[in-house]
């Protein structure tokens, strides 16, 4: 598959790692020589130096011979213009990032507009995370998955977890709801867990839970949510605009700290209930006049890094219950996942994935493969791909705890979706004629039918 990326921002550069692991010929495109030279020199990418709404550099590029383009700018005009330039030269497929609320708000008439085929809407997205997530202590994170009936929570186990030092099989008796233990990640290695496997303290795992469910889940798994009375914003962003359009009720028990002075008027012009407060000061300094410290939960939302960084050590000095904090940086992240302050989101990670997402689609539709969604976990050593199971399925109907039904080493059946129902797989499941079968598996399996799931 040939591809096409524009703009090597922290987005660029994520989705170029992600594709590297592919058997993809991939071209670069940015206006900064120095770095597309930094990526060629890294990465075994092409590159060409301009602009990618010029057709000019899209030809050198091969965008008449290309798959896929995919826009990462930070200007939504570029993105749009050059997946529309791309598709008239003869590209099949085009994805463009946008990030203006206005632009988001007309996203499909854009999409026919510029014919494109899918759009990125990373604001919105870290919107909807948050929301998720919310209450949530900082050893654990809630992802939507497979239109939210699925959830993932990712957890570390602590000294005190009520898994520790357990199987699975023993935790499954024992706590006795639907859910399973798709991955453990221990000392930087990623494990596909059977029943006889061991979870110890210090491993970081991926839980997947029914949505119906995860309230008691969240309970038995001796997770607590904590209250969200009082929420704490930092940056009346454009992610913060959508968060807060998110929220239903107690507005008025929520604050947002903003920098910029005619911000705040927008802000208070648009949200007349809930408290505003200018903080053109010293950040730390505005925390404490504010009280910040009394908060259920502090968010924040920033776009600088080390201003988001600052608030979040701040808040969990101050031992707030729940801290979220924006992140662009891998390097941050990092640091932040090390001395285990809260739940990170970040903007450039979650539209790398969701272009990486888009481009395997296409892939295995070409390949005539029956791949649904897919979805990177564990650092990307991980992924959980969707299959419809047709007819050439050679197990349908056999029950997992037969002898003849035997996976691949570290490979999962983590659900099947039945005529809109979940089930969590058991030894006496089977997969049927039409199911949507989602696996998990590491990565170098390269599962791309739901066949080469079988041993």
């Amino acid at each position: 598959m040939k591809i096409i990326i524009v703009g090597l921002g922290q987005t660029g550069n994520l989705l170029i790692s992600s594709l590297s692991n592919e058997s993809f010929d991939v071209t670069v495109i940015d206006k900064d020589r120095k770095t597309v030279d930094a990526v060629t020199d890294k990465y075994n990418v092409n590159g060409v130096v301009g602009s990618g709404a010029s057709r000019e550099t899209l030809l050198k590029a091969g965008a008449d011979t290309a798959d896929a383009i995919v826009a990462l700018t930070h200007v939504d005009e570029i993105n749009l213009l050059s997946c529309m330039q791309a598709k008239s030269l003869g590209t099949r497929f085009a994805a463009a990032r946008i990030l203006l609320p206005d632009f988001i708000s007309e996203a499909e008439d854009l999409k026919k507009e510029y014919n494109i085929d899918y759009l990125i809407k990373p604001r919105q997205d870290i919107a909807e995370e948050i929301d998720r997530n919310i209450g949530m202590p900082g050893f654990t994170k809630l992802e939507g998955f497979w239109g939210n009936e699925v959830q993932l929570l990712s957890m570390n186990v602590l000294d005190n977890s009520l898994l520790k030092d357990r199987t699975l099989t023993d935790i499954k008796k024992s706590l006795g709801f639907d859910f399973l233990i798709i991955n453990v990640m221990r000392n930087g290695k990623i494990y596909i867990p059977r029943g006889d496997f061991m979870i110890e303290s210090g491993d970081s795992i991926t839980v997947a839970i029914s949505k119906k469910n995860m309230e008691e889940s969240l309970q038995k798994l001796g997770i607590k949510r904590s209250r969200a009375k009082k929420i704490v914003i930092i940056g009346g962003s454009n992610t913060c605009i959508y968060l807060i359009d998110t929220f239903k009720k107690n507005r008025d028990k929520i604050t947002i700290l903003e920098h910029d002075s005619s911000r705040c008027r927008e802000l208070m012009e648009r949200y007349p209930d809930i408290n505003i407060v200018y903080a053109g000061g010293e950040t730390l300094e505005i925390l404490e006049e504010e009280k910040v410290a009394t908060a259920d939960v502090m968010i924040s939302l920033t776009d600088n890094d080390e201003t988001n960084l600052v608030t979040s050590m701040y808040g969990w000095s101050c031992n707030i219950p729940s801290i979220i904090t924006r992140v662009d940086r891998p390097e941050h992240l990092k640091l932040l996942h090390k001395v285990n302050i809260d739940i990170t989101v970040s903007p450039a990670e979650l539209s790398a994935m969701k272009a990486f997402r888009f481009l395997l689609s296409h892939e295995a539709e070409d390949a005539g493969k029956d791949i649904g969604k897919f979805y990177l976990l564990a650092d990307g050593l991980g992924e959980i791909i969707e299959f419809r199971a047709g007819e050439d399925f050679r197990k349908l109907d056999t029950v997992f705890a037969d002898k003849a039904f035997k996976l691949k080493k570290d490979v999962l059946v983590t659900a099947i979706i039945r005529d809109n129902e979940l089930i969590i797989p058991s030894g006496n499941t089977s997969i049927k004629k039409g199911d949507q079968v989602i696996i998990t598996s590491t990565r170098k399996n390269h599962i791309r039918s739901l066949n080469e799931i079988l041993s």
